[in-house]
């Protein structure tokens, strides 16, 4: 009984407990966090011209936006977000959209005061206001409807030239050297994938010229039975008809002697009876 319960609980313990060798194995890449912001008290930020409710913290020297509800951050070739502003930041995989609607040069416009010639009175909204009010004002298009940004006589680019720009500035992104830095693993690991696309093809490739011979040889066989069909028929019914058209000029050539030989035989008898009529007379 001893050991009926025994080999019982070993049986038991070997369904239940799990076998580490039959672990799934979950591979990670680790992207690095970037280094926290430090501020001293809740930032202000500024809505920037030409762009749809981007704005930006610009009393620092990181560029850190607020757009769609998530704080934005570009560090070390790689984008963040996060719901706060200075923690939580993960790791986002591609280019935020409104990026490259942002113009590169506007530290400059804020620190002179003019966007492009015109003078800009913007406004700097306090953190409390902002927190309190950004989702309305995305909702009613404040913004928008101000259309001007606090530039005093700016008229808004046309929706072509804004996109002329877009195609520009992503351009310039792409030549940024931590950009270029962290595109080189992938342009690295595309001939792999190149040559791997390739194998696939060639076995392909192979198949073909044996399909395209194995449709063109019964073809080829084909055609010279069916010519061969063709042109017998023909071949042989030629000489029948012509055997055909002999026999029937035959009779004719052998009735033409004949005839002649009759005539021939009524010609000497015509001439002895007119012979023997002038005899008689």
């Amino acid at each position: 009984m001893k050991r009926l319960f025994l080999g019982t609980l070993l049986l038991a313990l070997a369904v239940g407990v799990p076998v580490p060798a039959m672990a799934r194995v979950d591979v990670h890449i680790s992207i690095p966090l970037p280094p926290p912001i430090v501020f001293p008290a809740p930032p202000d930020v500024i809505v920037l011209p030409d762009t749809s409710d981007v704005y930006v913290v610009p009393d620092i020297d990181v560029d850190l936006f607020f757009w769609d509800g998530w704080w934005w951050r570009f560090w070390d070739g790689y984008w963040y977000r996060s719901h706060y502003y200075d923690r939580g930041w993960g790791y986002y995989s591609n280019v935020p959209i409104f990026y490259f609607d942002v113009d590169p040069g506007w530290r400059g416009y804020y620190r002179n005061r003019h966007w492009y010639g015109h003078r800009w009175n913007y406004e700097r909204i306090p953190h409390h206001r902002f927190h309190q009010n950004w989702k309305r004002w995305k909702n009613d298009r404040h913004w928008e409807r101000r259309g001007t940004w606090g530039v005093q006589g700016y008229q808004p680019r046309p929706q072509r030239q804004r996109q002329e720009l877009r195609q520009q500035r992503q351009k310039q992104y792409q030549q940024r050297p931590e950009v270029q830095k962290r595109r080189q693993p992938q342009e690295r690991t595309q001939p792999r994938e190149q040559r791997r696309e390739q194998m696939r093809q060639r076995p392909q490739e192979r198949s073909q010229p044996r399909e395209q011979m194995r449709e063109q040889r019964p073809q080829e066989r084909a055609q010279p039975r069916e010519q061969m069909r063709e042109q017998r028929p023909q071949e042989r019914a030629q000489p029948r008809e012509q055997i055909k058209k002999q026999g029937r000029q035959k009779p004719q050539e052998r009735s033409q002697p004949r005839e002649q030989i009759k005539k021939e035989r009524r010609a000497p008898d015509e001439g002895d009876a007119g012979e023997k009529r002038h005899r008689g007379e």
